[in-house]
């Protein structure tokens, strides 16, 4: 058993070790590439960026600009979150409501983003414009990705637990949770990922008074390349730890997926 943790802490240590050489090669592409150029205009040099970026956070605009973009994800996906997994158990359950709502999802998968973007600059105003885009892009996720677990749970095991009668409460529990579980998060790590990116594009052409978005496009109108990046580099960084905390609650539902079983 020691031998297998140290075994896994050192597959740990050489992965992280890899990431920080691939971020690190980048980095140094980056560099030669500025070099090449010769532009600031096309690609600022790498510690251009830095210095703009530690400038950016010390800004008194930083924390509005960044704080009301993670808030209108976070509002966005929980939003999809408690509709999708509603949505997503009832067409689990009953095949005559996914027959109905699967057509929908089929629909706002297909429509192009920047579409619904424009629409909704009609008929939102624009601080809620980036909640309703979030919530599209993410919802057809997570429904969908919720009801494949409801059809994955054994339909046997479900009769046979009728017929001895065990609760509905004890049902969901033990069976239906567990079984959609990893769906769910499955879902949520490939719908924030998608979803972080529609909601700065949103921000980008409704421009609410404070987003990331909208600096990005004040940054591109006035030429400053680096100011541009560098937002980039912020918004990389808040999905990098949204990416994180997903990664988290995935272990800690599989560590509960294991003590119910």
């Amino acid at each position: 058993m020691k031998g297998f943790i140290t075994k896994s802490k050192a597959i740990i240590t050489k992965d992280r070790a890899m990431g920080l050489f691939s971020i690190l090669l980048l980095i140094f592409l980056w560099k030669i590439i500025s070099v090449t150029t010769a532009s600031e205009m096309l690609l600022p040099a790498p510690e251009k960026i830095f210095r703009v970026l530690v400038k950016l956070v010390a800004s008194d605009d930083f924390i509005f600009s960044a704080g009301y973009t993670v808030l209108r994800g976070l509002l966005g996906f929980l939003i999809s979150l408690a509709v999708g997994i509603i949505t997503g158990i009832m067409a689990g359950l009953n095949r005559t409501f996914d027959v109905m709502i699967r057509p929908v999802i089929v629909a706002v998968r297909a429509t192009p983003v920047i579409s619904i973007i424009l629409l909704a600059l009609i008929w939102l105003a624009t601080d809620l414009v980036p909640v309703f885009i979030g919530f599209l892009i993410m919802y057809p996720i997570i429904a969908t990705n919720v009801t494949e677990g409801i059809k994955s749970v054994d339909g046997e095991l479900v009769a046979m637990a009728k017929t001895y009668r065990v609760k509905t409460s004890r049902l969901i529990l033990e069976v239906y949770i567990p079984a959609i579980s990893p769906f769910i998060t499955g879902g949520i790590s490939n719908a924030a990922g998608i979803g972080w990116k529609a909601i700065i594009a949103s921000e980008v052409l409704s421009q609410p008074r404070f987003a990331i978005g909208t600096q990005m496009h004040t940054a591109q109108s006035y030429l400053m390349v680096a100011e541009l990046v560098a937002w980039t580099v912020i918004a990389v960084i808040l999905s990098y730890i949204f990416e994180a905390l997903i990664r988290l609650l995935e272990k800690r539902a599989a560590r509960w997926r294991r003590e119910i079983v």
